[in-house]
Order: C-alpha cells, then structure tokens, then sequence
C-alpha cells in the first residue's frame, strides 16, 4: 500500500496536470470560434466555386489537355491527399483518419489501382510511413495549430498539378476530417480529380445559352487550378477547425479524469491517515496498560 507521503506526491502530480489539460482546453477553446468562424464562412464560397466550374466543364469537349478534368480508369495511380495536425492531445482526431486511409487503400488496390499518399502534418506523415512506407511520396509540414495561410493550398495545389501534368497520378481523393462541432469531426474523403462534370445531353433545347469572355477553354484552363486551391484551402479551414474542437473536447476530459483521480487519491490518503492514527492510538494505549 502507498504510503502518505507516496500519496501525496501523486495528489500534487494529477493536479499540475489538471492545471495542464484545463490551460490547453482554454486555448483550444479560444482557437475553435476563430477556425470555426472561417470554415463555416469558406463553405458557400467552396461549393459555388465547385458547382460553377462543373457547369462550365460540361459545356466544353475534353480533349485531354486539362489534366484536373482528365478520368483515369482502372489500373491507374490514385493520389490520396491526408490532412492531419502536427501536434497530438485531441483524442481521435488522428487515429480515424487513418483508420478511413487504410480502408480506402485496401478498396483502392483491390480496383487495381495503384495507390500514393501526400500526407500533410507530422501526425499523419508518422502513421503513413509506418503503414505505408513504400506508398508515402512526400511529407508535407502542417500548421502546427497556428492560422491556416492560403499559400499553403496554392503549394499544395502546385504540387498535385505538378503530378498530373507529369503523368505520376490520375486521380485525386482529398481525406480530412470535416468540421460538424466541438465533439464531432466527420472522416471525409472528396474525390478532387477528375471533376464530377454534370451530363448536359439532356438539357432542354429552350435552356438559355450564355457567351463567355475568354472563351472557355481559356476560361477553364485559368479558373481549374484556382478551384482546386479553393477546395483545399477550405478542407485546411475544416481540419484546422475539427482539429481544435477534438482537442477541447479531450481536454476537457482529461480535466474532468484529473479530478476524479484527486477525489479517489485523497479519500485512499484520507483513509490511510486514519489508520495511521488509529494505530498510534492504539499503540500508545496499549503502551500505557503495560505499565
């Protein structure tokens, strides 16, 4: 059995961690309204981007000179793109999208797809390269729980273009974690290339016809890559935020674990004082009849 001076280390100890969890629950607490404000805010702006270059693909015969609307068939390279954080303490922030990466993986390969991962943040990096080592192309560093540049997508985007004009990839899946509140974070995983393009054969002959400035191969060749760095940027928005909600929400359960431990330690040192006393008493009466 412990003893009291055992006891009251581990009493200290569980309550400077207290102190710990709660902190960082506090400056989760203050970086989730500020990411959260901004993903919300990116999602009209990303779904209306991604819907008005759909549209605007369906009207133009692809000859295969846009690799971002190129379709890629069995037996072809799949790009998974995983956003992960850097920094750990948010509970399964982490942990389930890998769970979601390894399933696809299996799904992907048994398709007769070849499959590459582009991990960004260190978390995801790790658990890539111990899973899939020979897949993991590049580790790409995240923000480290810091405010999201939109440069970030635009290199990011840089590089999965680079790997389709160079014929390395030929399809695009982006694997996040979407933002629903502080306790959820939804694994997503949103195909980015090729482009789901509506099928327009059926459009009524009445439907309005509209003339674009450039025309829209020039429209389409300038406007692809912006959507595809808007669509990450706004995923980065999403993780960065579902990043913060999951690591209050394990915070403030680490806190509440803390003090339930402090509440069972002390009653044990309690208890354990009490024997104590009761021995000595015992001890000294017991002295005091002997004589």
């Amino acid at each position: 059995m412990p003893s009291l001076k055992e006891l009251r280390a581990r009493i200290q100890g569980v309550k400077s961690q207290r102190k710990i969890t709660s902190a960082m629950k506090m400056v989760a607490a203050s970086k989730l309204r500020r990411f959260q404000m901004r993903a919300e805010a990116s999602r009209p702006y990303a779904e209306a981007m991604r819907r008005m270059i759909a549209e605007l693909a369906a009207t133009v015969r692809s000859d295969g000179s846009q690799p971002l609307l190129m379709r890629g068939g069995p037996g072809k390279t799949h790009l998974l793109v995983m956003l992960t954080s850097d920094l750990g303490l948010a509970g399964g922030f982490n942990a389930n999208l890998a769970r979601l990466m390894a399933s696809l993986v299996q799904d992907l390969e048994s398709e007769g797809e070849r499959v590459l991962i582009l991990p960004l943040g260190r978390k995801g990096g790790d658990a890539m390269s111990r899973a899939f080592p020979d897949k993991v192309i590049e580790r790409v560093a995240g923000t480290a729980g810091r405010e999201v540049p939109f440069a970030t997508a635009q290199s990011l985007g840089g590089t999965i273009e680079t790997l389709l004009a160079d014929g390395k990839v030929d399809r695009v899946t982006l694997v996040f974690n979407r933002f629903v509140n502080a306790m959820t974070q939804t694994p997503l995983a949103l195909p980015l290339v090729p482009l789901a393009v509506p099928d327009n054969d059926n459009k009524a002959d009445d439907a309005p016809q509209y003339e674009f400035e450039p025309e829209e191969d020039e429209l389409l060749a300038s406007l692809l890559p912006r959507n595809l760095q808007v669509q990450l940027y706004a995923a980065l928005l999403e993780s960065a935020a579902g990043e913060q909600g999951a690591r209050m929400t394990a915070m403030d359960n680490a806190t509440r674990n803390a003090g339930k431990a402090i509440d069972t330690l002390t009653q044990r040192y309690n208890r354990s004082r009490q024997a104590n006393i009761t021995t000595e008493l015992i001890e000294i009466i017991s002295g005091a009849e002997a004589v």
